[in-house]
């Protein structure tokens, strides 16, 4: 097995193989701002740049459509003033970023209802858009999770209310509004074009329905495609073809499994672990070779345990954090900023939280460095 170089260095294959010095520890972070949402859970927590975009979620009562924002360098909650059309209230909704600078949402319900709808959030003019819909859409659901290859978004399983799914659709964004995608990272971190390349008297009102046109299309996907689930994780692993998905649930039974997608073929592969972790409404957290894998349900309790998987062994570790943390949870938020870890919200089964956390890495800040290894390769995985 070759690692290649990174900016640390050449990494062996031992290097590689190792766990994070277990050093990390846990801090709370205080309360601040001039908005400071409530307490939430099923929410999204989106990062960019400095900044973790909330938006929606529930508390014991009632789903919300406001979007805060949190600064993780001055520690500041604000609730900017956002124009264009509000999305619905909503929870267990998804997001992910184009461009470095628009965040897309989809999906979600409130209560009874579920949704399908497609909205932009330009993070630079501060403007919601509602692209114009084509093409054959997934069906309303919450609980799925997406990601972002070459540009566009893909969309996996959930449930819609009567079942939970494990279908595969994609919208495509290069059609209007976008440009020709090229996309550097999971993020879309590289590409070019942008809603300013719409025509200018397009972008007043709430909706860029003749300009920004997204199309949707169902993906063909070969190999041993995971059972229906919702309230799983799925990472796009940085720098890689491959998508990982862990957990979830069908409403039966708590998963423990573990699948990856390459996105170059549009193959599923079923991996073998050393040991079984049941989770569902957990985060898995790409923190460069490991997934960090913070709090969630193991079909019996709430916890607040921090796994790691190694994603060139596919073994699991885990490792005793300093400082008191969290209370176990689920439907949180978890998000790598700066080589800290900003965990927020969630709920035990009782409580909703609005505290926000960060899982200092302290002598492990170096992994989020380590870009370039094998997923799987201590397997013969991939």
């Amino acid at each position: 097995m070759t690692i290649q170089s990174t900016a640390l260095g050449n990494v062996t294959p031992q290097d590689s193989l190792k766990s994070p010095i277990p050093s990390m520890h846990w801090s709370r972070v205080p309360v601040r701002g001039t908005h400071i949402p409530p307490p939430l859970r099923a929410h999204t927590t989106t990062p960019l740049h400095s900044k973790l975009y909330v938006f929606g979620g529930c508390d014991a009562k009632s789903c919300f459509n406001q979007l805060w924002v949190f600064d993780t360098e001055s520690l500041w909650w604000t609730r900017p003033v956002v124009r264009g059309g509000v999305p619905r209230t909503v929870r267990a909704h998804a997001a992910c970023v184009i461009s470095d600078r628009y965040i897309v949402y989809f999906g979600g319900g409130d209560g009874p209802v579920y949704y399908d709808g497609v909205y932009v959030l330009d993070t630079v003019d501060m403007v919601w858009y509602t692209p114009r819909v084509e093409g054959v859409p997934p069906s309303a659901r919450r609980a799925h999770t997406m990601w972002v290859w070459e540009g566009d978004v893909y969309v996996y399983a959930g449930g819609d209310g009567v079942r939970a799914l494990n279908d595969v659709f994609v919208l495509r964004m290069g059609k209007n509004g976008f440009g020709d995608s090229k996309q550097g990272d999971s993020r879309g971190n590289g590409r070019t074009g942008g809603l300013n390349d719409v025509r200018p008297d397009a972008r007043h009102g709430d909706t860029l329905e003749d300009s920004f046109v997204v199309e949707w299309q169902v993906v063909e996907t070969r190999g041993p495609v995971p059972s229906h689930r919702g309230y799983h994780t799925s990472t796009r692993i940085g720098h890689t073809p491959h998508v990982l998905v862990y957990g979830g649930s069908d409403g039966h039974e708590c998963f423990s499994d573990v699948s990856l997608l390459d996105m170059q073929t549009l193959t599923w592969k079923s991996i073998s672990l050393d040991r079984a972790f049941p989770r569902l409404s957990h985060t898995a957290t790409q923190v460069g070779s490991y997934l960090f894998v913070l709090g969630g349900h193991d079909g019996t309790r709430y916890g607040n345990e921090a796994l790691l998987l190694n994603l060139v062994t596919m073994n699991w570790e885990t490792r005793s954090v300093c400082g008191s943390g969290p209370e176990g949870r689920g439907y949180h938020s978890a998000c790598l900023v700066d080589s800290r870890v900003w965990v927020f919200g969630g709920y035990d089964g009782t409580r909703v939280y609005g505290d926000m956390w960060v899982l200092e890495l302290s002598a492990s800040a170096y992994l989020p460095q380590i870009t370039a290894f094998e997923v799987g390769c201590g397997d013969d995985v991939l």
